[in-house]
């Protein structure tokens, strides 16, 4: 018996702590004393992929494959899949790979039967950019918290922007794309809203216009295409195919890859929209999904501390759920430590030592590592692409003994699928219908744009009505005037007869009968009869 092979050996107590007795992922050949030892294989259980873990290493060690090996067998278990693509060459899992003089060398130290397999996929792009189905979000669905990382908003304007959510909701008015959020910002600052809030703290008019140049900021950048409906199902995540593996979903991210705080709250979204949804099962056999977080230091930088507590609170938490998630990126102190401490899987690529940082951040991921019979600093300096220092946890939950390992030859392709086969693949999809038409039915904009339209027609109203009211007054007093200031008509014949000296002088014998009789003759009445 080599000492390789002896159980007591440090080789064979690796080994060891790596035979469990339950379904498992292969994940390569054990590494020791510079040597591949095929016959010493290291695994992962199955059961144990909703604790969480952590794919790191430097740029060009083979994160990206060892993310790719373990979803293809993650799907050939059953286990539906989920990979943020943000380079673009994720998409090759869906087509058979390609064998070649490199893939069977590895596949012959590890002793893989490899074979060229594809598997199950989907293609979603955020908001339809990009090629894929579109995933949306409504904002009531995203939420203040996530709102406001993305929009970047300090504390007092996060709280702020949380009362109008409140205000929204309890006003029935439903907050779908930017533009609703906008409206009601807007409303609350006018003159007819902004008594609205003066009960529960109020919003200033400072703290609104950030908010709503934020948001302008936001849309400039295309993310008013992410929000709207239809919202995406992220049950849609959790399929089987007809032959019984598991669905990979694969998010296309490299046409908003130049907007990490964007992509990366939204895959935040996607994670508390299913820990909301799914029930309590605790553990499982296997997981109902397995949620790659690749570029995973993009969702950690400039955080606020609400935001990490969510983060922190939902990788705690979701495991309950049968959710696992596995942060892909290139230190571990990308990771918040209280983020890291839940991740029971580790999968560490390669470290530079080039800078005095660097040797800072090797010792760090040194010591996050258990005891172990490797010099880890000079071992994680020398692995080559595609070898990497491996621990999980046990089938009863121990962390395993750290083992160097070769990895395993993906069996599906090694880079992006033609773009004439991805879009074909997009649109042959069931999926494709449901989601890819964006529907804006009525919502807080058009509710607040009719009320204050409404308002503005009554106001309007209101002052035809008084400046009619004025006018007619005005008028009145101009015809008063007016009739004051005309001259007198001209006489009439009798008012010339009256006033003349001979009826004077008549008036003045109007005792005698002769004076009597004229008088009623110039005056056209009739003699009395005697």
């Amino acid at each position: 018996m080599s000492e390789s092979t002896d159980p007591a050996s440090p080789a064979g107590r690796i080994a060891a702590g790596y035979a469990f007795t339950g379904p498992a992922l292969d994940l390569g050949a054990l590494l020791w004393d510079g040597a591949c030892r095929p016959d010493l294989q290291i695994r992962i259980p199955l059961s144990m992929l909703n604790r969480h873990g952590l794919v790191a290493g430097a740029t060009g060690t083979g994160k990206t494959k060892t993310l790719q090996l373990v979803a293809e067998q993650l799907s050939a278990n059953g286990v539906p899949v989920f990979l943020a693509d943000i380079k673009g060459d994720v998409s090759g899992i869906s087509e058979p790979g390609v064998a070649n003089e490199k893939v069977t060398g590895r596949a012959a130290d590890v002793a893989q039967e490899w074979e060229a397999t594809g598997f199950p996929c989907e293609f979603y792009a955020l908001g339809g950019i990009g090629t894929g189905i579109p995933v949306r979000a409504t904002v009531t669905g995203f939420g203040p918290v996530l709102m406001s990382k993305v929009l970047q908003l300090n504390q007092t304007q996060e709280q702020s922007l949380g009362l109008i959510f409140h205000y929204a909701d309890s006003k029935g008015l439903e907050l779908i794309d930017l533009k609703d959020l906008r409206a009601v910002v807007a409303f609350l600052v006018s003159d007819q809203g902004k008594a609205e809030l003066k009960g529960i703290g109020g919003l200033s008019t400072v703290t609104a216009g950030v908010i709503l140049r934020a948001l302008t900021a936001f849309e400039q950048q295309g993310a008013g295409e992410f929000f709207g409906e239809p919202e995406f199902d992220t049950s849609e995540f959790l399929r089987t195919s007809a032959d019984g593996r598991g669905v990979v979903s694969v998010l296309e991210l490299p046409a908003v890859q130049d907007k990490p705080q964007l992509f990366s709250t939204f895959l935040m979204w996607l994670l508390a929209d299913l820990y909301a949804d799914l029930p309590e099962v605790g553990d499982v056999e296997q997981p109902k999904l397995v949620f790659f977080f690749d570029e995973a230091h993009l969702l950690f930088n400039g955080a606020s501390k609400a935001f990490l507590e969510s983060i922190t609170q939902t990788v705690r938490l979701i495991r309950s759920k049968a959710i696992g998630i596995f942060f892909v990126t290139q230190t571990p102190k990308d990771v918040p430590a209280d983020v890291l401490a839940q991740l029971g899987n580790r999968v560490q690529h390669a470290l530079r030592a080039f800078t005095p940082d660097d040797a800072k951040a090797l010792k760090a991921t040194v010591k996050t590592f258990p005891n172990s019979p490797y010099d880890l600093e000079e071992l994680l300096t020398g692995l080559g692409t595609g070898e990497a220092v491996v621990t999980v946890l046990s089938e009863n939950g121990a962390p395993t003994p750290v083992a160097a390992t070769r990895l395993r030859a993906p069996q599906s392709r090694m880079g992006p699928v033609e773009p004439a086969a991805l879009e074909q693949a997009v649109k042959s999809s069931p999926l494709y219908s449901r989601y890819a038409e964006a529907v804006d039915r009525e919502s807080a904009y058009e509710k607040i744009s009719a009320e204050q339209a409404a308002a503005e027609a009554q106001a309007e109203a209101a002052a035809a009505a008084a400046a009619a009211e004025k006018q007619a007054k005005e008028q009145a007093k101009e015809e008063q005037k007016t009739a004051r200031g005309a001259p007198k008509p001209d006489p009439s014949l009798a008012e010339q007869v009256v006033g003349s000296g001979l009826f004077r002088s008549l008036a003045r014998s109007v005792g005698t009968q002769l004076g009597r009789e004229i008088s009623r003759s110039l005056f056209g009445t009739a003699k009395r009869r005697r």
